[in-house]
């Protein structure tokens, strides 16, 4: 009795291939016929001062019609962890149903396909962080938004892995979600972030700057920053799926090393 044929490792094709997420994405391979979409991931980060918003509805919207037209026998389309928050003011509030049209749209469209929402983004290939570490050896302040609205984060490694982890014919259908084990807020991450690049004490622009930050800093920042996320880690995960960086200081600390410091 022949054997059952097993799918060979293969390239993945991808939607968005060339934002950072999908570069990682390219350097790995999937079993079986997988298209991944990561087009608006760019935007899926605290660390762009709301600037990668712009334009989000067409790229988005794009990305998913784009992707229901390959030929692959699974998609996995990647989304936004922070629509749990339930933003309630424009332009947050927008931004979160133009994703969640884009879930439906995946969901109901032609190919088998799940949903995994991605917590913020932070790794090694962000040019944002990069240019944060920049900011922070000049001295300059950042805005950090309250001390005690937590979110869920993610490592870009670890995003990838959940991303290919959830290709599987058993998810299509589901939505899953793929963050790290810690919340913290913007500022906590972004000021132990600081402090391992040798900022010892970094600088918040006071709330009382804001109307003048605003030519700098884009409100669907200041509202990411400020919009807590349920405390309990989302679910349900990805099966199969664990973040090799649950803690976001582990994920800093290869992020530095990663840089050479």
């Amino acid at each position: 009795m022949p054997e059952p044929a097993v799918s060979a490792a293969r390239s993945v094709s991808i939607t968005g291939a060339r934002s950072e997420l999908g570069r990682l994405l390219a350097e790995r391979r999937a079993t079986g016929n997988v298209h991944l979409n990561v087009a608006g991931q760019q935007a899926n980060t605290l660390l762009h001062d709301g600037h990668a918003w712009q334009g989000f509805s067409r790229t988005a919207l794009g990305g998913v019609r784009r992707a229901l037209r390959s030929d692959a026998s699974m998609l996995v389309h990647a989304s936004f962890a922070f629509v749990l928050g339930r933003p309630e003011k424009d332009p947050l509030r927008s931004i979160t149903e133009t994703i969640l049209e884009c879930e439906h749209l995946t969901l109901s469209g032609p190919i088998p396909a799940c949903v995994v929402r991605l917590g913020y983004l932070y790794g090694p290939a962000s040019s944002d962080l990069l240019a944060y570490r920049k900011a922070f050896r000049l001295g300059r302040p950042y805005w950090a938004g309250p001390r005690g609205a937590l979110q869920h984060h993610l490592h870009q490694f670890d995003a990838v892995g959940a991303l290919l982890e959830a290709a599987k014919p058993c998810n299509a259908g589901r939505i899953l979600y793929a963050t790290d084990g810690k919340p913290v807020s913007f500022m906590q991450l972004m000021d132990d972030f600081a402090r391992k690049i040798g900022r010892r004490y970094p600088l918040h622009v006071p709330v009382i700057a804001r109307p003048l930050i605003k030519l700098v800093v884009r409100e669907e920042h200041m509202q990411q920053a400020a919009l807590a996320m349920p405390a309990p880690v989302p679910s349900p995960r990805v099966p199969g799926w664990k973040p090799v960086f649950p803690d976001y200081r582990k994920g800093l600390d290869q992020i530095v090393e990663a840089w050479g410091g």
